[in-house]
Order: structure tokens, then sequence, then C-alpha cells
């Protein structure tokens, strides 16, 4: 079997399963000494008198048209600007009913949070429920109107 390559320095199979310990070309020291070093032994292959073998490109998950993957949702996610679901007082919904449709409509809504932000929209005419991206907030906010609340979005231009 050929030589295989890590990084600039050629080592010898030899080397890779039966290391010496304080030799300059020991890689890893410790419990995991052989870990990761059986791929590129076995990556070299054998050719009938090259001495070396050829390294395949790894191979790409592809996803199902139409679907993104997880890492496209994230990043789609963190550039999207921020938007704000904001909850306006009115004078027909009892206090009660609100802090329930909060808590229906929001995920991760809590009892006390809900209050709060039926006190502020209640004192002040107005509160933020959530900031979030613009698709989650107009689906939160036309949740909130079908259940007789009113409420609008904003962009967020602040970023909080």
């Amino acid at each position: 079997m050929g030589t295989a390559i890590a990084g600039r320095l050629a080592l010898s199979p030899n080397h890779l399963l039966n290391p010496i310990f304080g030799d300059k070309h020991t890689f890893c020291k410790g419990l995991y000494n052989h870990r990761g070093f059986f791929v590129a032994v076995a990556a070299t292959g054998s050719t009938r008198g090259a001495g070396g073998g050829v390294l395949e490109k790894p191979v790409i998950e592809k996803t199902t048209p139409g679907r993104e993957s997880e890492f496209d949702l994230r990043k789609s996610r963190k550039m999207a600007p921020p938007y704000r679901v904001m909850l306006h007082n009115d004078n027909f919904n009892k206090r009660e009913y609100v802090v329930q449709v909060l808590m229906k409509v929001i995920p991760g809504m809590t009892v006390d949070n809900a209050v709060n932000i039926m006190q502020e929209a209640h004192h002040n005419g107005l509160a933020v429920v959530i900031i979030c991206a613009q698709a989650d907030a107009e689906e939160h906010c036309t949740q909130l109107r079908g259940n007789g609340l009113l409420s609008s979005i904003e962009p967020a231009s602040d970023g909080c």
C-alpha cells in the first residue's frame, strides 16, 4: 500500500496504525489516537504499481424539489427582517378572554406574559405581543383577528 497524505506530511500506513509516541509525525496523543486516520488509509487504496489512489468527491445530499433543507430555513429566518405583532385595546372583549386567546394563538405564551400584554394594551392602548418573521407575524395577526381581537403588524426596524 502506498503513502497517505495528511496535510503536507506523508505518512506510511505503519505510522497511522502504530504511531510512536513522541514522534513528530504523531497527530493525536491520548485515548483517541487512531480515530480519523483509517479514512485516509482506506481512501488511498492500492493501485497496481502506481503506489497511490484517487479520492472520490463527497456525496452531497440533495433535497426534494419544493422542500428546503433545515440549513436553508434557518438562513432565511435569520435574514428576514423582524416584525412586531401589536395588540390594540378594545372595549368589547373581557380581559380573561384576551389572555386565553393570546395563550392559544402564540406558541409558548405563558399566563404571566399574556396578562402583562393584556394589561399594557388596556392601559396604553397598544402592546407588543411577539417579534418574529413576517410570515409568522401575519399568521399570528390573522389568528388574533379571527378570535375577535384587534391586532396589526409593523416592521421592527430597530431589530427588537
